[in-house]
């Protein structure tokens, strides 16, 4: 009984480490970035363009100090503006 102890907790620090190993290698994280790289497209740039706004936008409420239900409004209306 008492060997059975440790017996069963090397088994279970060692299990996570065996999994790793059984596990066949990730091809698309070992290939190379293709030449050039891909393109940006349109939506790429809007994304881009609407996260850096929404940022802007909740630290302008940060600095206003809005919360709750006038945080989030002042952010809608925030980003829908032009």
């Amino acid at each position: 009984m008492r060997a059975l102890l440790p017996i069963a907790t090397l088994c279970l620090l060692l299990s996570p480490l065996g999994a790793d190993a059984a596990s066949p290698p990730d091809v698309a994280a070992s290939a190379p970035p293709a030449a050039g790289g891909t393109p940006a497209t349109a939506t790429d740039n809007d994304a881009a363009a609407k996260h850096a706004k929404r940022t802007a936008c909740i630290k302008k409420a940060r600095a206003k100090k809005l919360v709750g239900d006038e945080k989030s409004a002042f952010i809608k209306d925030c980003t829908a503006a032009p």
